[in-house]
C-alpha cells in the first residue's frame, strides 16, 4: 500500500462525532465529546479533569484526563485526550480539511500523536508527553540539533502530492476577502482586479496559501485596497524570484511545518524508551500543531524556524549567527541523507547550497506572518496588538529588501539589528 493510501485511509476512516465544542459551555460540551469517545469513563473510578492549554480565536486546546486510583502520572498521560476546537473565522487562514489530512499523514509515520476522532468544530487526539520548549531553549545546541534532525526527517520522508489534495490549479484561488466584522461588498472586494499568481506546482503549497491570505485581506477602505494591491505586487515579485523549482524535494518542495516556533517543539522525556537521547547528548523532539503544514521550499521552513528563535517579543539578539546556522544545517543535511539520500551529492556541498538558500529566504517569513497578522487584526478576539505585529514582521521583509538591493547602505543608514545579527559570524 502506497504512502498516500495509508494516509488517506487514516483520515477517511477517522471516526466522526456529530457534536460541537461550545466555548460558552466549555466543560459540559467537552465532557460530552470525551464520553462519546470513551463511554467507559463515565462509570469508572476516578475523576475526569480538564486542563486548558490555550484559549483564543485560533483554537482552544484542552487536555482531558481520567485521574483514577492507582494510576501513575505517566499512565494517566498515556490515556489522556487532547481536544482542539477551532476558533471562529479561522477557516479564512487555515484549511481545516488539509490540517486533518496532514495530521493523519504524520501519525501514519509515527511523527504525530494518533488521531482519535473528528467533531463538528475540531479534533480529538492522543497526548505527547514531554516539555514544551521556550525561545531560550531553541538556542541550546542539544535542542536545536534535535530539531534539525527531526525537521530533516519530515522533509525527507513525507510526500507532497497525493497525500495533500487541495487547490488543483492556481487559477482556482478565489477572492476570499474578509467578511468579518464588516463584510465588504463583492464590488469592493474585486475592485483591485487581482489576478492570482501562477505557481510551478499544481496543488496546495506555500505560495497558494499566501495568495489566499492576500486575497482575504480586508478591502473596506481605500487605504486597505491600496495596501492589498501593494502586497499583491510584492508577492508577484517574490514568486517570480523564489518559485524556481530548485532545492530539496520534488520540484523544490518538501512537506513543511511552516510554524515551527518554540511552543510547537516538544522535548521527549529521556526516560521514555521510545525517545532515547542521542549518543552525542542531543535531545529527541517531536513537533505539534500542523495547522499551517503544507508543501514548501525547505529553505523557507528552516528560515522561518530561525526567525522564531526571536520569540514572541521579537528579540533579534536570539537570531542564530552564521556559525550556528551552519551547525544546524550540517546536522539537518546529515539527517536528510540518512532518511532519504542525496543522490550521491556531497553533504558539504548540500550544506553550503542550503545555507545560501536559507540566507536568501530570510526576509520571506516576515512577509508571510505580516500578511497573516493583518488578517488576525481583523478577526481575532485575543488581547494582542496584531496590527503592530504585522508592521513589525513586514518591516523585517522590507529591511531585507533594502539590504540585498543596497539601498540602506547607499542612504548611509545603520543596519537593522535583525540583519546585523544575521550577518554576524560567531
Amino acid at each position: 500500500m502506497g504512502p498516500s493510501n495509508v494516509q488517506n485511509e487514516g483520515h477517511d476512516s477517522l471516526r466522526y462525532i456529530p457534536l460541537s465544542y461550545n466555548h460558552a459551555d466549555s466543560q459540559a460540551s467537552a465532557l460530552r465529546l470525551v464520553l462519546t469517545l470513551n463511554p467507559h469513563w463515565e462509570h469508572s473510578d476516578g475523576n475526569i479533569e480538564f486542563i486548558r492549554f490555550t484559549d483564543g480565536i485560533t483554537n482552544t486546546l484542552l487536555k482531558i484526563i481520567r485521574r483514577a486510583p492507582g494510576l501513575s502520572d505517566e499512565q494517566i498521560d498515556n490515556e489522556a485526550i487532547l481536544m482542539r476546537a477551532y476558533g471562529n473565522h479561522t477557516e479564512i487562514l487555515i484549511d481545516r480539511e488539509r490540517e486533518t489530512r496532514s495530521h493523519a499523514l504524520l501519525a501514519a509515520r509515527g511523527l504525530a500523536p494518533p488521531l482519535l476522532a473528528r467533531f463538528k468544530n475540531g479534533l480529538l487526539y492522543r497526548f505527547i508527553r514531554g516539555k514544551v520548549t521556550s525561545p531560550n531553549d531553541l538556542v541550546q545546541p542539544r535542542i536545536f540539533r534535535g530539531i534539525a534532525q527531526r525537521l530533516a526527517q519530515w522533509h525527507a520522508v513525507l510526500p507532497i502530492d497525493e497525500a495533500l489534495p487541495g487547490t488543483s490549479s492556481p487559477d482556482e484561488v478565489e477572492d476570499t476577502s474578509l467578511d468579518v466584522p464588516n463584510p465588504p461588498s463583492k464590488s469592493s472586494a474585486g475592485a483591485d482586479d487581482i489576478t492570482p499568481v501562477k505557481t510551478r506546482h499544481e496543488g496546495t503549497n506555500l505560495w497558494i496559501v499566501l495568495q489566499r491570505w492576500i486575497l482575504a485581506l480586508p478591502v473596506t477602505t481605500e487605504e486597505e485596497r491600496l495596501r492589498r494591491k501593494q502586497l499583491q505586487k510584492e508577492f508577484e515579485r517574490i514568486v517570480a524570484e523564489f518559485d524556481d523549482g530548485s532545492g530539496l524535494g520534488k520540484e523544490g518542495l518538501v512537506f513543511a511545518h511552516c510554524d515551527l516556533l518554540s511552543a510547537n517543539v516538544i522535548v521527549l522525556p529521556r526516560n521514555d524508551n521510545s525517545a532515547p537521547a542521542d549518543s552525542a547528548g542531543d535531545e529527541t523532539v517531536n513537533f505539534i500543531d500542523y495547522e499551517y503544514a503544507t508543501p514548501s521550499p525547505a529553505a523557507f521552513d528552516i528560515a522561518n524556524h530561525f526567525a522564531e528563535w526571536a520569540g514572541y517579543d521579537c528579540d533579534f539578539n536570539r537570531i542564530p549567527t552564521r556559525t550556528v546556522r551552519k551547525e544546524f544545517l550540517t546536522e539537518y543535511v546529515k539527517s536528510y541523507d540518512q532518511h532519504s539520500g542525496l543522490s550521491g551529492a556531497d553533504q558539504k556541498d548540500v550544506v553550503e547550497k542550503l545555507f545560501n538558500d536559507v540566507d536568501r529566504y530570510r526576509g520571506i517569513p516576515g512577509f508571510y506572518w505580516g500578511v497573516w497578522a493583518l488578517i488576525q487584526a481583523t478577526i481575532s478576539q485575543i488581547d494582542f496588538d496584531y496590527a503592530s505585529y504585522a508592521e513589525l514582521r513586514l518591516g523585517e521583509y522590507w529591511a531585507w529588501r533594502r539590504e540585498i538591493e543596497g539601498t540602506r547602505s547607499k542612504a548611509g543608514e545603520e543596519m537593522p539589528l535583525r540583519e546585523r545579527r544575521w550577518a554576524q559570524e560567531a
